[in-house]
């Protein structure tokens, strides 16, 4: 999830606030209404380096669906901040938007509150078929063994990108690609006088994506096979605690970036403040700000030893972008059309090369645009070495609950205070008491 790039405040509310309702969103002022039966809100998110950046992409394509159907599409830009306290307001009082976007790694928790339309196999064939998809995007979408809750709509995987200058001036001839190769390059970056790694610290998904990859290097889970909590397992402890000393031990996470939310490390890599940067599919963004592509390369995230792939070490969740339709929409049919717009071959060429995301659909993949040494690295890591995040109910409140456990460790890091084992398990064992009781 790109975001899934900031976990909302509030998500841990999820469980309680839907828990006795299934009723779903859909406008009463579009959205298929009696008196505007040609018109459907979206809620789109907050995919580019700017909410008018996303605008100017999406709204071309909107009104290309509105001259091929006679359905005026009505956007808005959600930020990542909000959307999730924004669905969950929708939801309850059943006055939201027809379809939106929402961050793959909440598919589960909005699924167990049935406010969204289920995709079938009947709902699939509206849009060409489940087989069009990806496993790997597919794997986020809902509960195994329920039917999704959304339809992958942009898919992502995290790499490291580094600045070419900064790692050649260091002596660095090669990306890191374990965690102590990283470690030992940050040393003779700082040597010259530059900042390593750059992470947001008070970015709770964030903090929650990386956790996950470390915990996936260790062996460990966040959760057990039956979908309980299990923050203080020793291989989750490990994991977080690794994280953290890449600010609190190996100096490689400047202190201020603590502090840090959203796009705030990406803009610093841009600008050349730091050597590196671990993201999700991030050339668009970069573009954007105003770095050239010739100025940085793309590389696998590091894992322990030897190298990601199938079968060795996971080096990043499965990210990305699903597209939903509340239930209770009064245009289902016009929803399915846009549903069926949106994930078209040519659409998805169209928008996944604008955000510089990878398509889960398979016939877009072939486009050259997605076979570049940048998107080719992205491309194998979601084929060969990205997991799913855990597709539990409570998965949007794990976000929260260890997501600020991490930023509280990050804050000691910063401050000076030591990052042990034992505080780290304490954080996390606070964290697991925050879960819902079943």
């Amino acid at each position: 999830m790109r975001s899934i790039r900031a976990a909302a405040v509030g998500a841990v509310t999820l469980s309680l606030a839907l828990a006795a309702t299934a009723c779903g969103g859909g406008s009463s002022t579009g959205g298929g209404s009696n008196d505007s039966p040609r018109t459907l809100t979206y809620w789109a998110t907050n995919q580019g380096a700017s909410i008018e950046v996303d605008k100017k992409v999406l709204q071309p394509e909107l009104d290309k669906f509105e001259k091929q159907t006679g359905i005026k599409v009505e956007l808005e830009v959600v930020p990542w901040s909000d959307l999730l306290n924004r669905i969950l307001t929708a939801a309850t009082s059943g006055q939201g938007p027809d379809v939106l976007n929402i961050g793959n790694t909440w598919s589960a928790s909005l699924q167990a509150t049935g406010a969204l339309l289920p995709w079938d196999a009947e709902n699939f064939a509206k849009i060409g078929g489940k087989d069009r998809f990806v496993d790997s995007a597919l794997a986020s979408t809902g509960a195994e063994g329920e039917d999704p809750a959304a339809v992958p709509l942009y898919s992502m995987a995290y790499a490291l990108y580094y600045n070419k200058e900064i790692l050649a001036d260091a002596g660095v001839s090669k990306p890191p690609a374990t965690w102590d190769e990283l470690t030992a390059a940050g040393e003779k970056i700082r040597q010259r006088g530059k900042q390593v790694l750059g992470a947001e610290g008070s970015n709770l998904s964030e903090n929650i994506h990386h956790v996950f990859v470390f915990a996936k290097q260790h062996g460990a889970d966040f959760f057990t096979a039956d979908g309980k909590p299990d923050f203080t397992s020793d291989g989750a402890v490990t994991a977080v605690k690794q994280y953290v000393d890449l600010m609190a031990k190996d100096k490689v996470i400047p202190q201020g970036n603590a502090e840090y939310a959203q796009n705030q490390s990406v803009s610093d890599f841009a600008k050349g403040r730091t050597a590196m940067l671990l993201w999700q599919s991030a050339s668009a963004n970069l573009k954007s700000q105003g770095m050239s592509e010739d100025r940085y390369g793309v590389a696998p995230v590091p894992v322990q030893s030897g190298t990601p792939g199938a079968g060795t070490q996971v080096n990043s969740m499965v990210a990305g972008i699903n597209m939903a339709v509340f239930k209770n929409t009064d245009n289902l049919d016009g929803a399915t059309k846009f549903v069926k717009f949106m994930t078209g071959d040519a659409e998805q060429k169209i928008l996944n090369k604008a955000y510089s995301t990878i398509p889960p659909v398979k016939a877009a993949q072939s486009d050259p645009a997605f076979n570049t040494p940048a998107n080719a690295v992205l491309k194998n890591t979601l084929a060969t070495s990205a997991a799913a995040l855990p597709q539990v109910a409570d998965e949007s409140q794990f976000e929260t609950a260890v997501g600020t456990a991490v930023k509280e460790l990050f804050a000691d890091a910063a401050a000076g205070r030591a990052v042990t084992t034992a505080s780290v398990r304490a954080r996390l064992e606070k964290a697991q008491q925050q879960m819902p009781t079943k």
